[in-house]
């Protein structure tokens, strides 16, 4: 079965974005280094973050998103960032024309929308973007592991990496702690 992992680069303070969805300095680790994340890609990262990074991708087979980052991205014109199934957690239906051979569903209901990210992943990686919709996810008990990119920055305010979280919810201790060249890859698995 599938693993929902949630995930994110993020400040230090947990912020995905700030108020204006403006990534900033979160995202210059992906072009700082001289390894190819994918062949023949625009990423160039740290071989330690490279060699962190590329096989979580290669592991995704569906990535869980909501419906600002369809808009804000397009949807990635129906080709994910890694993998080839998109979920879009909406109460707005697709676009008309979309994309027709994109393999991008919409859903209404966050349990619905992973349990068809799961079943379209089999037993690959589901990566659920984290944000309001990954926090959702958390908060019903969807997510599995929790993965971070954290970026030294502090943003002070902004788009929330886990949402609007209304309870704790505790991680084990991380699995995974790689340092990379102006970031940190964290990994927990969360605490059932």
């Amino acid at each position: 079965m599938a693993v929902a992992v949630m995930h994110a680069v993020a400040s230090v303070d947990g912020y995905i974005a700030d108020a204006d969805d403006e990534v900033g300095p979160l995202f210059e680790w992906y072009y700082n280094g001289d390894v190819d994340i994918v062949d023949g890609g625009r990423f160039k990262v740290s071989k330690a973050s490279a060699d962190y990074v590329r096989p979580m991708w290669q592991s995704i087979a569906t990535s869980v998103i909501g419906r600002h980052l369809f808009d804000l991205t397009n949807g990635w014109d129906g080709r994910p960032p890694a993998g080839e199934h998109l979920v879009v957690v909406s109460h707005r239906p697709k676009p008309d024309g979309w994309h027709p051979e994109a393999s991008c569903h919409f859903f209404d209901d966050v349990a619905a929308g992973v349990a068809k990210a799961k079943e379209l992943a089999g037993p690959h990686m589901v990566a659920v973007a984290a944000g309001e919709v990954g926090g959702q996810a958390l908060a019903l008990g969807l997510v599995d592991e929790v993965a971070m990119d954290v970026v030294p920055v502090v943003f002070g305010s902004g788009k929330r990496y886990f949402g609007q979280v209304d309870r704790q919810h505790l991680l084990e201790d991380p699995d995974v702690v790689i340092r990379g060249d102006r970031v940190l890859h964290l990994r927990y698995r969360v605490r059932r």
